[in-house]
């Protein structure tokens, strides 16, 4: 079977150009996830992009499944996106290597819609301590793998505030997305306030 990691830093490195930083984490009883940095300005300004590099080594496997397929399932690396230089986002790298590692270590199968939550501050003074998982394909494409091997989807991470965490919860992933979208929220902004949600 082809190493599959290669194939998914060839298409982060088609996507979003060289990463300018990485860093490697190991978890006891997991592979080793990497966490790439990548820089990209756009009209607003310079964007700091960090994606994950492990998560798709392996399939995600259903929790209630009796027994792991090998081969067989949905594999996935994690994309984040924020403005540089409004907040020191750097140590987002061990949260985000956490949230990779999280099908290996608690047998979760992340998919759009869902929510990841980290426990702690995403950096430093962040008012964000967990992130929701969006729809992939609009910044990296999936990955197609050879026959029977599902694809790799780049799943973009927006950060919630505890209070969207909560309301998401009660009103779903749809409902806070649009609630986004009519306030005009700037996901990317690393210090923003949670959208209103009365």
């Amino acid at each position: 079977m082809a190493d599959v990691l290669p194939l998914v830093e060839a298409r982060l490195r088609s996507a979003l150009g060289e990463p300018d930083a990485r860093a490697a984490v190991t978890f006891l009883g997991t592979d080793r996830i990497e966490v790439l940095r990548f820089r990209d300005e756009d009209q607003e300004g310079a964007l700091i992009r960090y994606a994950t590099l492990g998560m798709s080594a392996h399939p995600m496997t259903d929790p209630t499944a009796m027994l792991a397929d090998p081969v067989k399932g949905p594999r996935a690396e994690l994309v984040l996106t924020v403005r540089a230089g409004r907040a020191d986002t750097g140590e987002v790298l061990r949260p985000l290597a956490v949230l990779a590692a999280s099908p290996q270590v608690e047998g979760v199968v992340v998919a759009p819609g869902g929510s990841l939550d980290v426990g702690a501050p995403l950096w430093p003074g962040a008012p964000f301590t967990s992130v929701l998982v969006a729809e992939p394909g609009g910044l990296v494409e999936d990955l197609e793998l050879d026959e029977p091997l599902d694809p790799v989807r780049f799943l973009p991470l927006l950060p919630m505030t505890p209070n969207e965490a909560a309301w998401k919860r009660v009103h779903g992933a749809q409902a806070l997305q649009e609630r986004w979208l009519t306030h005009g929220t700037d996901l990317r902004d690393p210090s923003r306030r949670s959208v209103a949600l009365d």
